[in-house]
C-alpha cells in the first residue's frame, strides 16, 4: 500500500491482480467521506485498504465507487464492492455498457468531460481522454496546499499514453486529448496516478510528448 498526504484528502492505493491494477481510496479529511477509484479486483484487499484509511477523517464512509474505464481488469471487484456499500457509481457515459457487460453492475451516473464528482468539500473533475477505450475518464483532484491530482486509468503512464493497439485514429485521439487536456492545462508538479505501475508528474511526461507522437504509441 502506498499514501499521499495533501491538506484536504488523503490517498491511499493497493495493487491487486496479475494485472498489478492500482485501487485507489480518496479520503476527505473533514468530514471523512471517502471515492474508491477503479474496484479493480480483490475485494479483501480493497476491504483492507478501506480499513488502513479509518484514521483519515472523523467518521470514514465509502460514499462512490468511480471507474476509469470499461476492460474487465479494471471491474472484477466492482459488483462486490457495490454490493457491499451500496453507493453511486460513476464513469465515462461512453463506456457503461461495455462495463455493464464486464461487471454486471448498471453505472447510476455517467460522466461527460468537465462533470464533476463531489467529495465533501473536494471536487473531482472528470477529463474524457478519447482512444484507449471510447469513454475512459480521467479524475483530476485540486487540493487546497495547491497540489493537483490526476488519476489517469490506463490513458497516461510513465513513458506514454495507453494502449490503442495501433490504431493511427485511437491513437491520434488520445495523444491528442492527453495534449491538450492535461498537458496544456496542469502544471508539471500534478501528479500523475494511473492505472497500473508506479506514479510520475506532468512534469516528467512533458518533455516526451513529441517524441511518443513520432513513434505512434
Amino acid at each position: 500500500m502506498s499514501e499521499l498526504l495533501l491538506n484536504d484528502v488523503t490517498i491511499r492505493s493497493v495493487s491487486v491482480s496479475e494485472m498489478h491494477n492500482n485501487v485507489y481510496l480518496v479520503t476527505e479529511r473533514a468530514s471523512g467521506k471517502q471515492l474508491i477509484i477503479d474496484a479493480a479486483d480483490n475485494m479483501p484487499a480493497i476491504q483492507e485498504l478501506i480499513d488502513s484509511a479509518a484514521s483519515d477523517g472523523p467518521a470514514p464512509q465509502v460514499i462512490g465507487i468511480a471507474t476509469t474505464h470499461e476492460h474487465w481488469d479494471h471491474v472484477r471487484a466492482l459488483s462486490e464492492a457495490v454490493a457491499t456499500y451500496k453507493v453511486p457509481t460513476y464513469a465515462g457515459s461512453d463506456d457503461v455498457a461495455g462495463i455493464g457487460k464486464e461487471s454486471g453492475v448498471q453505472i447510476s451516473d455517467g460522466l461527460n468531460h468537465g462533470d464533476q464528482i463531489i467529495v465533501g468539500d473536494v471536487h473531482l473533475e472528470a477529463i474524457h481522454l478519447r482512444g484507449h477505450t471510447p469513454g475512459s475518464i480521467a479524475y483530476a483532484l485540486r487540493d487546497s496546499s495547491g497540489v493537483q491530482v490526476i488519476f489517469s486509468g490506463d490513458s497516461l503512464f510513465p513513458g506514454g499514453v495507453g494502449n490503442t493497439w495501433k490504431d493511427p485514429e485511437r491513437f491520434e485521439s488520445l495523444i491528442n486529448d492527453v495534449s491538450e487536456r492535461i498537458f496544456e492545462k496542469f502544471p508539471d508538479e500534478t501528479h500523475v496516478l494511473p492505472g497500473h505501475g508506479g506514479s510520475t508528474t506532468v512534469g516528467n511526461e512533458r518533455p516526451h510528448l513529441d517524441e511518443w507522437r513520432q513513434r505512434g504509441w
